[in-house]
């Protein structure tokens, strides 16, 4: 179905070790959803599952992205599809100057497009101003010495450009003090719309303060055992994981 990331009964395991044990969710374009869920639930293996991280197993179950399945393709080949993850633990790589991976990444997702490099450029720099960085930051290497809230910029930085079809965001409010999550929360409400839509991935509700979801899904032993609106969040706030295990056992 065109405008939608489906997850259908997805089961996967790590190293014979199954985590998510039917997933069941669906995201619309224009829409944001919330995964929460206490340590150990899935959350971050279902991001990387949907993304096609190569040490997850799917052993049942589907990814559908605009209806046609993605499990048979790699992760770039899922990139240039319109997908996006955001990293919880940003990879260093030195060498390689963020400028330089923009223009790149850019151009293999946007294959039919002609890059006007001033242009791209001056996207670029508008976009660091929003974020609080400086130019500078183009010539560094990819995250190498940033700090934990540069590396988040970065990210949202990232998915600034390269406007895909469906961004999934793990964890992109840890490590960060509270002036640097209002501008990445500013930065990431600013890109709501028809065109994406967002899987906000998060342990803790106060980034959803700032960004309020459409759905709150809660991930408890690698299913979603319950969903609602944005007030959930705040009912997790509150009473803590326990009392959703207790009564959907």
């Amino acid at each position: 179905m065109k405008g939608t990331l489906e997850i259908r009964g997805l089961h996967a395991a790590i190293d014979g070790k199954e985590i998510l044990r039917g997933v069941d969710l669906t995201l619309r374009q224009g829409e944001v959803h919330a995964i929460m869920g206490p340590n150990g639930s899935g959350k971050s293996t279902l991001s990387n599952v949907i993304m096609g991280h190569p040490k997850y197993q799917v052993t049942k179950g589907d990814v559908l992205l605009e209806g046609e399945s993605v499990l048979g393709l790699s992760p770039d080949k899922r990139a240039q599809r319109g997908l996006f993850l955001g990293f919880q633990y940003p990879v260093e790589v030195e060498g390689v100057s963020l400028g330089s991976f923009l223009r790149t990444a850019y151009q293999a997702t946007h294959k039919d497009e002609k890059l006007n490099v001033p242009q791209f450029t001056k996207q670029v720099r508008g976009q660091l101003q929003q974020l609080g960085m400086e130019d500078q930051f183009l010539g560094r290497s990819l995250n190498h010495g940033f700090s934990g809230g540069e590396k988040k910029r970065a990210e949202i930085l990232q998915l600034s450009i390269l406007k895909p079809k469906f961004a999934l965001l793990d964890e992109t409010d840890s490590g960060l003090d509270i002036d640097a999550l209002k501008t990445v929360s500013a930065n990431i409400d600013g890109m709501r719309g028809p065109g994406l839509g967002i899987l906000l991935i998060t342990h803790y509700s106060r980034i959803l303060r700032y960004v309020k979801p459409d759905r709150v899904h809660v991930l408890v032993q690698g299913k979603v055992a319950m969903s609602g609106g944005a007030d959930l969040a705040a009912q997790l706030e509150e009473k803590g994981y326990d009392w959703v295990t207790a009564e959907v056992a």
